[in-house]
């Protein structure tokens, strides 16, 4: 298993960033390896989804929200097994984002999990950005790169 922790103070208040987290289906906007989402289930406080990662890895999601507090992911098939948890804790006006990645790489993607791992944690940490920016209200984008995304490298199918 790989872990990866990422942290950001966040200039707005809980509930500024929990509209802006739990807003599920915008997760391609701070996810770059995500490229769609499909739901297939939403009850309650859960969500079942499939995400596609680049162009062809299709990956099976069980999502929960405590509200206001946390998003837990559950990837339960494909080149992802493992956990992700975005933990917000309010202080005073601003709010604590953690993000907390608990992965193992499976199929060919197992044999570049060293590679992908430094990939992933760079994606972390761009996504706290990206959703610091946006619950902020900034009017600044991080320029976008024009790069291969680690899961591009792995077919499932192979």
């Amino acid at each position: 298993m790989v872990e990866i922790k990422v942290a950001i103070e966040i200039n707005a208040p809980v509930d500024k960033v929990w509209e802006v987290v739990s807003d599920l289906d915008n997760d391609i906007k701070f996810w770059t390896a995500i490229t769609s989402i499909r739901n297939f289930s939403s009850e309650n406080n859960e969500v079942k989804r499939e995400v596609t990662l680049a162009k062809t890895n299709k990956c099976l999601q069980t999502i929960t929200l405590y509200p206001r507090g946390k998003i837990h992911t559950e990837w339960t098939k494909g080149t992802i097994k493992g956990t992700k948890d975005i933990i917000l804790t309010p202080r005073n006006n601003t709010t604590y984002l953690e993000a907390i990645l608990d992965y193992k790489f499976t199929g060919m993607a197992g044999f570049m999990s060293r590679k992908i791992t430094k990939d992933i944690q760079n994606e972390t940490q761009r996504a706290v950005e990206l959703i610091k920016e946006k619950a902020e209200g900034a009017n600044k984008s991080l320029k976008m790169e024009d790069r291969k995304h680690w899961a591009d490298m792995y077919d499932e199918k192979e």
